[in-house]
């Protein structure tokens, strides 16, 4: 059916240009089938459709909708129907809301499938996906939703998209946020900290007004702990313990890395801790990590290795990558995404656990409250996390865990003026680098 905006009496403008329009306008039409559209320069259109007069229901008043409660739906899934009613089965879950920033990007390309598919949450776990791009990726965003369209995922029931986080993150119930500015030639790690911590601060604002106040959020634009930390700081409705930081890459590299050096598959390898920041202080821990159900250090018995080579690979794999494939590691970023929720929603197996980034008040470690630090947990699968008690240190582990806390610290004080905490005073303890930068 094409629907155009009847702007007079005789003018009207095809559904193409329609798109995108600021302010929602809806219209039910015969069996239910509804669009809804955004503009900033027409007041109170009415939608018109080029079917005959017998398959449409008489012309009623079209009333604007408040577009901080309707973003716009896309093709397919703007068809309205009872799902209770007519397609919900026994076997299936009630739908969750799931808002996507940086959406038409290289992560969310390979992400979006991966959950629409029930790779994620389940194959009987219904979703809705809200997708949030910027106004220079518009035409992108919608093109991802076509895909998402042509694919005819059974579990996606919802598709909505837009460039207000107002209105995407509406009842969102998890919030993958993995749009961020990368750094630029000459720019100082402060200077990113500032530009995206604005971005963090205002969707934090967002998703405290209108997304569902136990929403689990994952922080995967960097610096990703500290966009975090501001983004819990402007969410303040929100649990700051359902804040977290993406370090699963870095676990999964360091599996790797273990697997590789002891001639195993990587299966063979759990308890494996990222510690800290996601940068090069991070501190990938072969201490606690087990090969086999066997200490690393009895299997891998080259320490020179494990402090040194192991350390810098897992540091720096992000880099080495870039230079070899050209482009940043959007794929297994994208795994790793997935493994991080499928850790929160399904039972953490018996004496393993997994790397995230988490706020830190109250942690058992001794590390410093009130920031974003990459810590092992355990997870019963409902969403929710404890940090595990059974830890050990040494002196080569804490010291260096000390290091990556004292830049959070100091990224921290940097970014004071968007967590409402006084005056921003950057004084970075050195220009460490991302894992993904050269």
């Amino acid at each position: 059916m094409a629907l155009a905006a009847d702007l007079s009496s005789t003018t009207t403008l095809k559904n193409s240009q329609l798109s995108f329009f600021k302010s929602s306008i809806q219209h039910s039409f015969y069996k239910q089938l509804s669009y809804t559209t955004f503009s900033h320069q027409v007041q109170n259109p009415r939608i018109s459709c080029s079917v005959s007069s017998e398959q449409v229901e008489a012309s009623v008043a079209v009333k604007s909708v408040d577009s901080k409660r309707k973003p716009e739906c896309f093709g397919v899934f703007c068809l309205t129907y009872d799902l209770k009613a007519e397609e919900e089965t026994k076997s299936w879950k009630k739908m969750i809301n799931i808002a996507v920033s940086g959406a038409a990007g290289m992560i969310s390309n390979h992400l979006l499938f991966k959950l629409a598919s029930g790779e994620v949450f389940g194959p009987d776990q219904p979703i809705a996906l809200k997708l949030l791009g910027s106004t220079r990726s518009v035409e992108a965003l919608e093109g991802v939703a076509m895909e998402l369209e042509d694919s005819l995922f059974p579990l996606l029931r919802e598709v909505s998209i837009g460039i207000d986080p107002y209105e995407v993150f509406q009842d969102a119930e998890w919030a993958l946020l993995i749009g961020a500015k990368p750094r630029g030639p000459g720019m100082e790690r402060a200077g990113l900290l500032d530009i995206n911590g604005q971005i963090f601060a205002e969707q934090g604002k967002a998703l405290n007004a209108v997304a569902s106040h136990d929403v689990k959020v994952m922080v995967v634009g960097n610096p990703c702990n500290t966009n975090a930390l501001i983004c819990l700081k402007n969410a303040p409705n929100i649990p700051a313990k359902n804040f977290h930081a993406l370090t699963r890459l870095d676990e999964n590299r360091a599996k790797c890395q273990l697997a590789l050096k002891a001639g195993v598959f990587y299966d063979k390898v759990s308890n494996v801790t990222i510690w800290g920041n996601h940068s090069t202080t991070q501190v990938p821990d072969f201490l606690n990590a087990k090969i086999d159900g066997l200490p690393v250090k009895e299997v891998i018995k080259d320490t020179k290795w494990l402090e040194e080579d192991f350390t810098q690979m897992v540091q720096t794999r992000g880099g080495v990558l870039i230079k070899k494939w050209g482009r940043s590691s959007a794929a297994s970023t994208a795994v790793s995404i997935v493994d991080g929720i499928r850790s929160l929603v399904t039972p953490t197996p018996e004496g393993d656990w997994f790397s995230t980034g988490v706020y830190t008040t109250g942690n058992p470690y001794g590390i410093a409250d009130d920031i974003v630090f990459s810590m092992p947990c355990r997870s019963k699968g409902d969403g929710d996390y404890e940090l595990v008690k059974d830890i050990i240190f040494d002196d080569y582990l804490f010291e260096r865990i000390k290091k990556s806390e004292a830049e959070l610290l100091a990224e921290k004080k940097c970014v004071a003026h968007l967590t409402g905490e006084g005056i921003a005073v950057c004084d970075l303890p050195g220009d460490t680098m991302l894992p993904g930068e050269m």
